[in-house]
């Protein structure tokens, strides 16, 4: 099966630091097939995922960071990111200050020659990258950058996190990017329907 998500959207993924502004597609050649099965289940599930997470905001928020960070790890046991990369090849972080100088030195350049080249100002005047996929993410969908990429690139997909109620949006639309948040949802809703 081909995956084939051709819904434009132009939205803000929330406090997630993760900007998504163009057509939201898998590169071909470097994802697993399983692993496009996932995301195609989770765009066909989307409004069971919304019924869902109503159900995730009725929860008491520590209930629900257990029942999602426990998923998270089982998840992320199986998978390997090595063989998506959908993340980096959709989706911008948004670069903080920190994560600019960081990068730029690693790169023994100053940083508004980095963000001359790399980054460019979105409407919300935050920076993010100047073209899709990343410019750090090879064929092989291993980062260039790794040890020094940025906060919201090391904290992505957010299934792990504390306070997962105030971020359940992104979390939804992140189950349509992510094979892993796509599992993570597809195991709890079966979970609770029992």
């Amino acid at each position: 099966m081909i995956l084939d998500f051709e819904f434009y959207t132009s939205f803000i993924l929330l406090n997630s630091s993760i900007k998504c502004e163009a057509p939201i597609f898998v590169r071909d050649m470097a994802m697993n097939e399983e692993y496009r099965e996932d995301l195609n289940e989770a765009q066909e599930k989307h409004q069971d995922y919304v019924k869902l997470v109503r159900k995730f905001k009725k929860m008491k928020p520590k209930k629900l960071d257990n029942l999602i960070n426990e998923e998270h790890d089982r998840q992320f046991e199986k998978i390997d990111c090595l063989n998506c990369g959908n993340c980096c090849a959709t989706t911008s972080p948004i670069f903080r200050d920190v994560d600019v100088k960081r990068i730029s030195k690693h790169f023994r350049m100053k940083p508004v020659e980095f963000e001359k080249q790399y980054l460019k100002r979105d409407e919300d005047d935050d920076l993010v990258l100047l073209t899709s996929p990343c410019a750090f993410l090879g064929d092989d969908n291993a980062c260039s950058i790794y040890e020094v990429r940025p906060l919201a690139c090391r904290e992505y997909p957010h299934t792990d996190r504390k306070r997962m109620d105030p971020i359940l949006d992104l979390t939804l639309k992140n189950s349509e990017i992510c094979p892993a948040v796509a599992r993570i949802f597809k195991t709890i809703e079966s979970n609770l329907s029992r």
